[in-house]
């Protein structure tokens, strides 16, 4: 197939070095053929051949993430879309209505309180006034729940329950629980399956993929894969809408008795090395200066460190030992400093220069970093968390380091690689949120924070699409339109090089090609 305007403007961003702009691509079965202009590409056209007239939109490399645990979405009360506490509210009364005395209510994770007009958590006496009789859990990104009070009496929390090391169970001023359970807390919920069968498990992620594939993604990286959900994905495989690359989990005490082999896979399902975690998410990042408004413990609260520093060491070498190329979650500045600390003492052992080691979110960067992080060849694993949650992350940390959360250009600058994604359901994941996102810095609802880690249009092309392809050792099969790639490729209605910065953000997904075969859309 021939992807060409009727005009002779440029309409095939290829991504390639030069970051040249072609007419049209040839595609040859699942692979590019080659990129030129409409008279080059018509001469290559033989009797099969199928041209397609673009009508004026874009070819762009598939996009990519690079740390998405799932779609979002699913069963529970979806607060995705709500900008107040009424419209949260009202879609949790809603649920309560369907349900029966004493069944439990969740909603979905892919919301947080900074996309809301109030700039606040929903609570615990929130909570009670629209369901005293039926537990309520909200599911807040990957690191928080909040809970009614029929909720805390069902899972036996009061205010004698020991705090867990690594977590929070956080207090009203007055003393009182406010429902509220961060990081390892949480495991004090036995939260109901989603899907109860293997088999309804398997049909939820497949018509996840489907979803991301409709937004133009190709690709994407899953962190903390545990040994059964691999095998899960295995199966769906077998089948495929787009590409994994997984990251085991380094807390499935199964892995290393498993048999799974560190790069094992094909171009469709590759294991591309283990995570781990060491801090919290946005309100227990591990901070060498403590949190501005931290819970009651002003001057006091600097995150949580939700694995022992010798554990952590431990288990990196330990991996590192087995060729297992390590990702490790690290939010705030001391958080980096303890990665750093491990991998140059894995690196010391043998040499991890080259090898693509990551560090997951890396939110607080630091100057300091930049030295030790590019002497080891450390990539940074980039998430538009700041797009969503930017007000409350200038509540908790105060407006200077929001200001450098994620700070995606001084990498750049720094000649670090750097790929970017969205780790949902904790955010959103439509891609081009994420390009609109590094190139303005601009949040739902706090404005520009940051304005000086504003990246160029090519950057943030690159950064969803070559680079997640070379963090994941695949950059010679994708990320780029060229001879010989894989055709992933996405079809837009507008151009992301030129179009106002909003109708970026808003784009159209026109198509969605995975190996030259349509996935999502039709062909203009």
């Amino acid at each position: 197939s021939f992807p060409t305007r009727r005009s002779s403007d440029l309409n095939v961003i290829t991504v390639d070095r030069n970051f040249s702009i072609a007419e049209g691509v040839a595609i040859s079965g699942s692979r590019v053929l080659t990129t030129g202009n409409e008279d080059q590409l018509r001469a290559l056209a033989g009797p099969n051949t199928r041209v397609i007239d673009l009508k004026g939109h874009t070819v762009i490399p598939g996009l990519m993430d690079n740390h998405l645990h799932g779609a979002g979405g699913g069963t529970g009360v979806d607060l995705s879309r709500a900008r107040s506490l009424a419209e949260v509210d009202a879609a949790i009364s809603a649920r309560v209505k369907q349900s029966k005395p004493g069944e439990i209510v969740l909603s979905n994770s892919d919301w947080h309180e900074a996309q809301l007009k109030e700039q606040r958590l929903p609570l615990r006496d929130d909570l009670d006034k629209l369901a005293p009789q039926n537990p309520i859990v909200l599911v807040r990104g990957g690191h928080e729940y909040i809970l009614n009070s029929s909720a805390l009496a069902r899972w036996g929390i009061t205010p004698e329950t020991p705090q867990p090391e690594g977590g929070r169970i956080t207090r009203y001023p007055d003393g009182r629980l406010n429902g509220e359970l961060v990081d390892t807390a949480k495991a004090l919920v036995r939260l109901p399956p989603v899907a109860r069968t293997p088999n309804d498990q398997l049909l939820v992620r497949v018509a996840g993929y489907r979803k991301l594939a409709e937004a133009g993604l190709t690709t994407v990286r899953h962190p903390g894969v545990s040994v059964s959900e691999y095998r899960m994905l295995q199966e769906i495989q077998k089948q495929p809408l787009i590409r994994l690359n997984v990251l085991m989990s380094a807390n499935d005490p199964t892995l290393l008795d498993s048999g799974i082999k560190p790069g094992e896979g094909d171009e469709w399902l590759r294991v591309g090395g283990v995570k781990i975690a060491v801090d919290g998410g946005f309100e227990g990042g591990l901070m060498r200066q403590p949190y501005e408004e931290p819970w009651g413990e002003r001057g006091t609260f600097r995150g949580l460190q939700t694995l022992e520093t010798e554990r952590y060491i431990d288990m990196v070498r330990r991996f590192h030992g087995r060729y297992f190329r390590v990702a490790t979650h690290a939010v705030g500045d001391a958080a980096i400093d303890l990665v750093l600390n491990a991998y140059e003492k894995a690196n010391a052992e043998r040499s991890i220069v080259n090898q693509r080691w990551s560090i997951e979110h890396a939110f607080i960067g630091r100057p300091d970093h930049l030295p030790r992080l590019k002497a080891l060849g450390v990539a940074i694993s980039a998430q538009n968390h700041l797009y969503l949650a930017g007000p409350s992350l200038v509540k908790y940390w105060g407006a200077t380091r929001a200001g450098i959360t994620t700070p995606v250009k001084m990498y750049l600058d720094a000649g670090l690689p750097v790929s970017s994604g969205t780790d949902a359901p904790v955010v959103p994941y439509p891609p081009l949120w994420t390009l609109y996102h590094f190139i303005t810095r601009d949040t739902i609802t706090g404005g520009v924070l940051g304005a000086d880690q504003r990246v160029s249009r090519q950057q943030a092309l690159r950064m969803a699409t070559i680079n997640n392809a070379w963090l994941n050792m695949e950059e010679r099969t994708k990320g780029s339109i060229e001879p010989n790639k894989f055709a992933d490729l996405v079809i837009l209605n507008e151009d992301p090089l030129t179009c106002p910065e909003p109708r970026l953000r808003d784009a159209k997904v026109v198509t969605t090609i995975v190996g030259g075969k349509v996935v999502a859309g039709a062909l203009p």
